[in-house]
């Protein structure tokens, strides 16, 4: 069975059940959520960039030089932050009878902290260890190696960072300032989710459940709301009022504002004598 650098949803949440994990695995996420759960421990390592993670209901931002600890059949949620996220899985044997070793290690891990910190030694082996992994993507015994030598260090060389619940990661205030600090330029879902280190679809389910709206219609409001500021200031024409609160064009600058407001953005200005 080969090592493969893979997406993680296929590799792991339609197969996981069907095939025998390897022991590790360099894995790519997509900025996307995913949720699944699977009959085996795994281990999480950030390798790049930011993973969000919830497991059980405890969501933490997985950053490298920092994983998590996943174990048998607990549900959880994943998905890359903003930028490419690498990691790497170690994928736990089922402990047999003869291996009380083994599956003590894995129960104080686990127990220890879901989420954890490394310190800089073992990271240094772990850079080590993933580039002979890229290098040589077919080597199972060094699979299996990466695998046992990491178990058997991990316990000395994590510790731990703050729990968050999920929910608490919902932030309006920090989500209106990063839309008033960039209210001239196109704002998309994703750099929204990024703002309050949460996935795009995960964000966006949330966002909707709390506020009624999707995350484009209250940014649309946002852009109005500051339009009529810029339009009571009476120093700018139409076109720069549009340009300056992040509309396309002045057309749909017009549309948008008649819609929410229900007046032009000319009858609008004529109220203030401008």
């Amino acid at each position: 069975m080969s090592l493969l650098h893979t997406d993680f949803p296929i590799a792991l949440d339609q197969h996981a059940k069907v095939l025998s994990p390897k022991p590790a695995e360099l894995v790519t996420l997509p900025s996307q959520m995913n949720r699944h759960d699977h009959d085996y421990t795994q281990i999480v390592i950030g390798l790049k960039g930011q993973v969000d993670f919830e497991i059980n209901g405890f969501g933490n931002i997985v950053s490298p030089g920092q994983g998590c600890v996943v174990t048998c059949g607990s549900g959880h949620a994943f998905g890359g932050v903003i930028e490419q996220s690498d990691i790497l899985v170690l994928n736990m044997p089922m402990p047999k009878g003869d291996d009380p070793v083994l599956l003590q290690k894995i129960n104080d891990l686990a127990n220890k902290d879901i989420y954890f910190q490394l310190d800089g030694q073992i990271q240094q082996l772990i850079h080590m260890l993933v580039l002979e992994m890229r290098a040589h993507p077919d080597d199972l015994m060094l699979s299996r190696g990466c695998n046992d030598t990491l178990i058997s260090l991990l316990q000395r060389h994590i510790s731990s960072f703050e729990l968050h619940r999920k929910d608490s990661r919902f932030d309006l205030d920090t989500i209106d300032r990063y839309i008033e600090r960039h209210i001239s330029h196109k704002i998309s879902v994703l750099q929204l989710a990024g703002s309050v280190y949460l996935g795009e679809s995960q964000f966006h389910m949330l966002f909707k459940d709390r506020m009624g709206i999707t995350p484009h219609q209250y940014v649309l409001q946002k852009r109005v709301n500051a339009a009529k500021e810029f339009i009571r200031q009476g120093q700018f024409t139409l076109g720069q009022v549009a340009e300056l609160a992040g509309f396309a064009n002045q057309s749909a600058f017009t549309h948008t504002f008649t819609r929410i407001e229900g007046c032009s953005p000319s009858q609008f200005k004529k109220q203030f004598g401008h």
